[in-house]
């Protein structure tokens, strides 16, 4: 029987996506009988386009891309094809650090504060300014420094060009380990907000349905090793992913990261996480139509069962 083969687009390079090369590493997917072969995406922006224009089969990245995508096709009065499914990433990577301790972190602490905003992606700012409306933190109350990227606003950090700044790991780790900086808040404790899944377009997701169950399969055992093995250990087979950080400094940020949940336990994608991070993308003025669950996330496929190692 010929093994099917697919092409998988990587959003981007980041610590956030450990399972996804774990299950590479791993072997994973090639143990569900699946020939994967696993491409950056040109850009962030094009990782959900690219399913749209076959340059890819499947891709991983944030489910925020997919509502955007049903989003404009509602303005445009047709319908959008794209489907999410497995939950993987499940809460939001970010972290705030500020140049002085804040160990009793409350939003209203931004008051009259310089923030760094991370302005890569959309998401972070829209589940941001989410959490500040809900606090009322109103946007006059502080003061968003000038767009750098998140390298760039851990150096303003240590310079005093800003007073907090919001970034992932490694940037979090390096600004404090590198340049003295005090973790005030990691935006994990919201909880589930399906921040990255898996997602094609509909029509693949019921043609090469046993293709997309390989996928959940072999991410669900991954998650699984995640979660009971050694940090070293793992950080020791995604180290060629990071060639730039220690293996010290890896480990170090994938018990953190795990340590605060940001993984998922298995790939089911519950609508809790789905409409909490719809209300950021609707209050934060991203999408202007309310996207039905059903019609964003393939439950069924998330749901596949992950046999026993």
């Amino acid at each position: 029987m010929t093994r099917p083969k697919i092409t998988l687009f990587e959003n981007l390079r980041t610590l956030g996506y450990v399972p996804f090369y774990l299950a590479i590493e791993r072997e994973e997917w090639a143990r569900e009988g699946v020939d994967v072969t696993v491409t950056l995406s040109p850009s962030t922006d094009y990782t959900a386009q690219g399913l749209l224009d076959g340059a890819t089969d499947v891709s991983w990245g944030g489910p925020m891309r997919v509502m955007m995508h049903h989003d404009a096709a509602r303005r445009r009065g047709e319908d959008c094809p794209l489907v999410c499914f497995g939950q993987v990433v499940a809460r939001d990577p970010f972290v705030l650090v500020g140049r002085e301790p804040n160990p009793d972190f409350r939003f209203a602490d931004l008051t009259g504060r310089r923030l760094g905003v991370a302005v890569e992606v959309p998401t972070p700012w829209m589940t941001l300014q989410d959490d500040l409306d809900r606090a009322g933190v109103a946007p006059a109350d502080w003061t968003r420094a000038p767009d750098r990227s998140m390298g760039e606003n851990v150096e303003a950090l240590a310079r005093g060009e800003v007073d907090v700044i919001q970034v992932f790991e490694p940037y979090a780790d390096r600004a404090v380990t590198e340049h003295g900086g005090h973790v005030w808040h990691r935006f994990a404790t919201r909880g589930d907000v399906g921040f990255t899944s898996f997602y094609t377009t509909r029509a693949f997701a019921e043609r090469e349905r046993e293709t997309c169950r390989a996928l959940i399969r072999g991410i669900g055992r991954s998650l699984r090793y995640l979660h009971d093995a050694d940090p070293a250990e793992m950080a020791a087979t995604v180290r060629p992913y990071f060639p730039d950080l220690s293996e010290e400094a890896l480990a170090r940020i994938i018990g953190t990261l795990r340590g605060v949940g940001l993984w998922a336990k298995t790939p089911h994608f519950p609508p809790t996480a789905f409409v909490r991070l719809k209300a950021a993308l609707l209050t934060g003025g991203l999408i202007a139509h309310d996207i039905p669950y059903d019609l964003a996330v393939d439950a069924d496929l998330s749901d596949t069962p992950i046999p026993a190692d």
